[in-house]
């Protein structure tokens, strides 16, 4: 086994401990603000609060991942479009509008802080997700992924990368694509600690996040 892959090995191996001791922590440190949360949203509107949807995971292999519901339960059936990928043939284009109209008014709190993504850590324990990596893709919009999609499952999918960190919503999908493909090429602890403490600093700030 040469250095390389014995650091490869020794790399992953400490960051699944970081993993699951980071997202246990932040579990339980972020408990009382998800129960908040959750009775705001149910005062709101009906439907459950915690949303469940099936993400693209390591290897391809789908997974249910854990968000604060942010945005009408219905909100498929009232804006169909804005679920429509079929008309896209690149990825020139923003996730999320600046305007949203799914988005509830508790919703835009929640986004805007980021605490939606807080039930996340319950997949960071489970194992599914990491601290850090690219986050993870929705089935119909990987598939304008082309050869990257590859190189992209590559790695565990992670609450935040560098496109979480800098610029989130501001970026499209193909600029996200293009620099959380630089993470997969550069990482190790020392840039996982980095993004950790950037994404909370521009949490706190508030910046770039589209409502």
């Amino acid at each position: 086994m040469t250095n390389k892959i014995k650091n490869r090995f020794l790399y992953f191996a400490l960051k699944r401990i970081i993993d699951f001791f980071g997202g246990l922590i932040g579990l339980l440190l972020s408990l009382p603000i998800i129960i908040v949360a959750i009775i705001f949203i149910r005062i709101e509107s009906p439907g459950p609060a915690i949303f469940k949807q099936r993400r693209v995971g390591l290897g391809g292999k789908l997974f249910k991942m854990y968000k604060l519901r942010g945005m009408y339960v219905d909100a498929k059936e009232r804006f169909p479009e804005l679920y429509d990928y079929t008309n896209k043939t690149s990825l020139n284009f923003y996730f999320h509008d600046k305007k949203d109209p799914r988005v509830t008014k508790v919703g835009k709190i929640i986004r805007k802080t980021s605490i939606d993504e807080l039930p996340n850590f319950i997949n960071v324990i489970l194992g599914n997700m990491s601290l850090v990596g690219p986050r993870p893709e929705i089935e119909e919009v990987i598939n304008l992924y082309g050869r990257d999609m590859e190189k992209y499952v590559s790695v565990k999918p992670g609450i935040t990368c560098y496109s979480k960190a800098e610029l989130r919503d501001a970026l499209t999908k193909e600029e996200t694509l293009k620099i959380d493909l630089k993470y997969i090429d550069e990482m190790n602890l020392k840039l996982d600690l980095k993004l950790l403490f950037k994404t909370v600093k521009n949490v706190f700030l508030r910046k770039n996040v589209f409502t």
